[in-house]
């Protein structure tokens, strides 16, 4: 099947999504469509719910006390709250957060951990996986002769491409990215978009960012988050260019936010 054919197939689709803390709404019937093999954005002030809603998607909201749901959200047609388990889910939904977060382990063994408890125990199959993975988010030249050295002594953006590969050696079909650049430097920024760009040939990557350069950069689409609600959401060209809002005119100009 070439990338054609993939592209613009929806990946998930979310309708009428409302979540709950104890009282307070945080998401207020959230509805889009995410397709695959694309890169999309959510933009927004702080507190407007991208993260929350980032973590809708593989559930990383059950860990938390007091959250209640409503709505649907489907990957590839199937229900992941009522149809799949969580960690099923997260092994197809990988997720990369803000700030840099190794194991105090080897560089090796940060990437061969998740094929380890998936049952990977050949240590030709698990060689094979962490250059993989390593090549994938491409730091393998940097790291390839210190694969046993502690993951703590590489740089704040080596680390982050460090947990790009982590994320992708379970072999995910989502990548999500939670600000993944906001603590590194802008040339470690840099690398971090060219590798996103690079990795949604195979992958769908959903990305939180407080950087609107960012998302007019790499995004296909955009959403734009206020106050719990997507305000407005398409292709990221036409949202910068022609907002058909004017709350989201107003945020992208730096009226406010």
């Amino acid at each position: 099947m070439n990338q054609e054919k993939i592209q613009g197939k929806e990946k998930f689709r979310i309708e009428k999504l409302d979540l709950y803390y104890g009282e307070f709404q945080a998401l207020k019937k959230v509805s889009m469509d995410i397709r695959s093999n694309e890169i999309t954005a959510f933009i927004g002030p702080s507190g407007c719910g991208k993260s929350t809603f980032l973590k809708t998607l593989n559930r990383m909201n059950d860990l938390e006390e007091n959250v209640r749901i409503e709505g649907k959200v489907e990957l590839d047609s199937t229900d992941i709250y009522t149809q799949m388990d969580a960690i099923s889910l997260r092994q197809k939904v990988g997720m990369v957060f803000q700030q840099p977060n190794p194991f105090p382990k080897s560089i090796y063994d940060n990437v061969a951990y998740g094929p380890r408890l998936q049952g990977v125990r050949s240590r030709v199959k698990l060689d094979e996986i962490v250059e993989e993975s390593l090549r994938k988010a491409a730091i393998w030249d940097e790291v390839k002769d210190r694969l046993k050295r502690s993951a703590l002594g590489l740089s704040g953006g080596q680390q982050q491409r460090l947990c790009i590969a982590r994320a992708l050696a379970v072999q995910p079909e989502v990548l999500l990215m939670d600000e993944p650049t906001s603590a590194l430097d802008p040339i470690s920024t840099a690398k971090i978009e060219e590798l996103a760009d690079e990795l949604k040939k195979q992958y769908t990557i959903i990305m939180v960012t407080h950087n609107m350069q960012q998302a007019a950069r790499i995004s296909d689409r955009t959403a734009f988050f206020l106050l719990g609600e997507v305000i407005e959401y398409g292709e990221t060209g036409k949202l910068f260019s022609r907002p058909e809002d004017k709350r989201t005119e107003d945020y992208i100009t730096g009226r406010f936010g």
